[in-house]
């Protein structure tokens, strides 16, 4: 029982410590992709989206790297530039990208996982959407695709086009304080689960289920092809039951990284925020099934495809990240003043001019922003008791740590 408590502390403190490092690179991120959203709206992004050619291809991606992170909102948005004419490629090649590719998240995983893996997110990324876009060509889903489209009425987007010269405005900075706010309401249940679960894998999880789970974790030396797609398809799985979105699951694919998988089974676990289970029920909301599991199968072999992709080209350039010299988040000194101690002070006092915005914004109209995360009311009611019990556990155990 004394063991239990000790993980307990440990599980604890790893999590909180975590989500310290990780503090100021969401801060950042998240205003970053605040001034954006304010700036550029989805009218801009629908007019020229509507082929499945290289210009809207690349135009979605654009627009999605200047996005929002969270899946759920990814998902939303999704919907509605396809459902406003924009091509399905283009539409996934948005989706994909204000998930995969967004600042925050470079941010985020610099400070979990190092450079090579910030290589796999964005370079793997733009692979994964050229290989979604091979795949929708080669597929040509014409059928679902014309089932699946629903005429939408037009948004409440404002008719005035933001410049640079709004930057002086301080209704555009209420506004970016509002986005960054409803940032934050879409994804803190996400970071929440997230980084508990991240303690306690580390803290309690032995490293031989690891070792049972991902082929050829353990062995010395590179494994081999039919071990790197052991566990590029694995990783997948793992994430479908883990159903965390993109910001939550960096520091569990720390975990994962640090028990020995490869750099291909961690970068599939990255790239699959998309096929977990609230997400494919809200595509199939969307689309029906029929789409919804098209999208998920498209996302599964291409993601797998990508992750052993940037694998060996990494290999071959002798820059794959090594385990032995990588030093794990979990056994870092979290709290120690530091420049990152410093930027979460200054970050922190940035997020309180934020709310101060948020707030007066608010006052001006009465604006409530409801965030879907499952659908339904019994997804939601999961989510928030999974946080009372994150929120339970992360307290019970700080008070064992401390004692």
């Amino acid at each position: 029982m004394g063991n239990f408590f000790s993980l307990w502390g440990e599980s604890a403190y790893t999590s909180l410590g975590f989500f310290w490092m990780a503090l100021w690179a969401f801060v950042l991120g998240y205003l970053i992709s605040s001034l954006i959203q304010v700036l550029i709206t989805k009218r801009r992004m629908r007019k020229a989206m509507g082929g499945n050619d290289l210009k809207s291809v690349s135009l979605g991606t654009f627009f999605g790297f200047i996005s929002s992170s969270c899946s759920f909102a990814a998902l939303s948005t999704t919907r509605a530039l396809f459902n406003k004419g924009a091509a399905f490629s283009a539409s996934m090649a948005f989706m994909l990208a204000s998930t995969n590719l967004v600042i925050e998240l470079g941010f985020v995983i610099s400070i979990f996982l190092g450079w090579q893996f910030v290589v796999g997110e964005y370079v793997g990324g733009l692979l994964l959407i050229l290989f979604v876009w091979l795949f929708i060509t080669l597929t040509n889903p014409q059928n679902l695709i014309k089932s699946a489209r629903k005429e939408e009425n037009e948004d409440d987007e404002h008719h005035h086009e933001s410049t640079l010269s709004d930057l002086l405005s301080v209704d555009t900075w209420q506004k970016v304080g509002q986005k960054y706010v409803m940032e934050w309401q879409m994804v803190w249940q996400d970071v929440l689960i997230g980084f508990t679960v991240a303690g306690v894998i580390s803290a309690f999880v032995p490293s031989a289920f690891f070792e049972w789970l991902f082929i050829g974790v353990g062995t010395q030396g590179e494994p081999g092809f039919w071990s790197l797609l052991q566990q590029a398809v694995v990783g997948p799985i793992a994430a479908f039951f883990t159903f965390i979105g993109s910001m939550g699951n960096i520091p569990l694919a720390a975990v994962l990284f640090g028990e020995g998988v490869a750099f291909a089974g961690v970068m599939a676990f990255i790239f699959s925020d998309l096929i977990v289970l609230p997400v494919l029920k809200i595509n199939a909301r969307y689309y029906g099934w029929k789409m919804a599991l098209y999208i998920a199968l498209m996302l599964f072999v291409c993601l797998v495809a990508a992750s052993l992709s940037m694998h060996y080209g990494l290999l071959a350039f002798d820059a794959l990240p090594d385990a032995s010299q990588w030093s794990s988040p979990a056994e870092q000194e979290h709290f120690k003043l530091n420049y990152g101690f410093v930027l979460n002070i200054v970050f922190l006092l940035l997020s309180v001019v934020m709310i101060v915005l948020w707030r007066k914004k608010q006052k001006g109209h009465e604006h409530h922003h409801h965030h879907d995360h499952g659908g339904s009311s019994v997804g939601e009611k999961v989510m928030n008791t999974l946080c009372v019990v994150s929120v339970l556990w992360l307290m019970g155990g700080l008070i064992v740590y401390i004692l």
